[in-house]
């Protein structure tokens, strides 16, 4: 639509105002050189002119324009032409024209945005034209970067044999690329379009993962599971799946970010693995039965004889078959633990008196530690007592191996909050904060020149916490390298 110019401003007022304005430039409709009549001094500065040079010349004189694409319909040219053909205002919302620097003489890439307003004097034709422009380089060199870099880290996925997705909550699936739908198994140009379509594939003894994950992220913000998925030829195959949780400027959750990737390879190993742990270690269950039941003959035949030295040895064999045989069923408990057939047998039970239990069993052998715990009044909970023991176990041996000889061992016990809360505090060498964490992970060993040369494969807290998680409990330590270390669990009562 056309502005009609009415003569309200003397011409000089109208000038300053003008001149005083946004990149702006008053040309004449005189086709085809549409001469230059006025200019900002925003467009000055911003095309790097001044007036002398470019006022009562043509436009194309001053801004030579490249009009040879007749395809190309954001050349100036074509937009002037076009302008007062139709008497409508024309904008254009990127192009590129490049500036030449007057310092260095090179020429500077540079993106504009541009509008174009016809101006009508009373014979109702289009005498004038408003050319308005403002740059955009910035944003477009920015906007390029962000693809550039989209595309770069899709490449590197697809490379790594990931794939990406964006679910928002009204069920669409607004990144749905190629890499994802093979990953369920269908051909790369096929479309899921909403959540349901992935979440069918899923196995129905797996959907509460699913379920759980969420509730998870709703207090975390991070997405993370691992599931069986059925292909549509009959196939199961394992899919990892991590992502971020984005939230909206009132905190409500509208949409996850994530990445996806099959790990079927990497299940089947740990599978095949430990089905070999459980194997051999049912394997070596029977010998070291026989050996220690011929210790124990031993023993008994040449007890009479009162020969310190064969006590003395048969004693430390016997420590170590017992060492071995529970070092064994730490190995078929983590297998049980990570097939999924590790089942709990709740029942109640006296905590004090199991770890009065556990104490006695340990000072039945010669211990250079002095053990303290008061148990004397009676706190029950409800689980596994079995798997209970083996953590209260786990936690003494350790306060054991890894303090000095002739330190102190306490234990305590407490009821706060609705749960049993169980402390084992030792004198010994002490964790640094940065593995604190970490100390409850499946083989992982402090790496502490004081403990070096101390046995273990780094299995036993690991198994004492999925235990406890298992329980719905808590788990955690607490501790100084100069003193020694507090490891704690709770459990429910109920």
């Amino acid at each position: 639509m056309s502005t009609q110019l009415t003569p309200a401003l003397p011409d000089e007022i109208f000038k300053i105002i003008f001149e005083k304005s946004p990149g702006s430039l008053l040309v004449k409709a005189d086709t085809p050189y549409f001469t230059i009549l006025a200019a900002s001094d925003a467009y000055l500065a911003i095309t790097n002119a001044t007036r002398e040079l470019i006022i009562g010349k043509s436009f194309f004189q001053v801004f030579p324009d490249d009009d040879n694409d007749p395809r190309d319909e954001t050349g100036i040219r074509k937009i002037f032409n076009k302008v007062v053909q139709t008497g409508q205002k024309l904008d254009i919302p990127s192009y590129r024209y490049d500036t030449r620097d007057p310092e260095t003489g090179n020429y500077k890439v540079r993106y504009w945005s541009c509008s174009n307003v016809p101006f009508n004097c009373n014979d109702g034709k289009v005498n004038y034209i408003l050319n308005t422009i403002v740059e955009i380089t910035g944003e477009v060199n920015a906007k390029q970067a962000a693809i550039e870099s989209e595309n770069r880290f899709r490449m590197a996925a697809e490379a790594t044999g990931f794939a990406t997705f964006d679910w928002d909550f009204t069920d669409q699936i607004r990144l749905c690329p190629p890499p994802l739908v093979q990953l369920f198994g269908h051909p790369a140009h096929t479309f899921l379009p909403s959540g349901d379509a992935f979440r069918n594939q899923i196995l129905p003894e797996d959907q509460q993962v699913v379920l759980d994950a969420f509730k998870v992220s709703l207090t975390t913000g991070i997405y993370a599971y691992d599931v069986r998925v059925a292909w549509p030829d009959g196939s199961i195959h394992w899919l990892s799946i991590k992502g971020k949780l984005v939230v909206d400027i009132g905190q409500k959750p509208v949409r996850i970010l994530g990445t996806v990737i099959d790990i079927t390879e990497s299940k089947r190993d740990e599978i095949r693995k430990n089905d070999f742990i459980a194997m051999a270690s049912h394997e070596l269950k029977t010998p070291l039965t026989s050996i220690k039941s011929h210790i124990q003959i031993l023993s008994k035949k040449l007890a009479p004889g009162n020969d310190a030295f064969v006590n003395n040895a048969l004693a430390k064999a016997n420590n170590q078959v017992n060492k071995m045989t529970d070092l064994i069923h730490g190995f078929l408990d983590l297998s049980k633990l990570e097939s999924g057939k590790l089942q709990l047998k709740p029942e109640l039970f006296d905590i004090n008196r199991l770890i009065a239990d556990c104490i006695t069993e340990l000072t039945q052998s010669p211990l250079s530690h002095m053990v303290a715990f008061d148990g004397g009044t009676i706190l029950n909970v409800t689980a596994d007592r079995e798997k209970i023991s083996q953590v209260i176990n786990n936690f003494l041996s350790n306060a054991v191996k890894y303090s000095t000889k002739g330190s102190n061992i306490i234990v305590k016990s407490v009821l706060a909050d609705g749960n049993v809360e169980v402390a084992i505090t030792d004198e010994g060498v002490g964790i640094k904060p940065k593995d604190h964490k970490k100390i409850f992970q499946r083989f992982y060993r402090v790496d502490n020149d004081k403990i070096r040369n101390v046995s273990g494969f780094g299995i036993g807290l690991y198994l004492s916490s999925e235990i406890i998680q298992c329980h719905n409990g808590k788990i955690w330590v607490e501790s100084d390298e100069t003193v020694g270390s507090t490891f704690y669990f709770s459990l429910p009562t109920s």
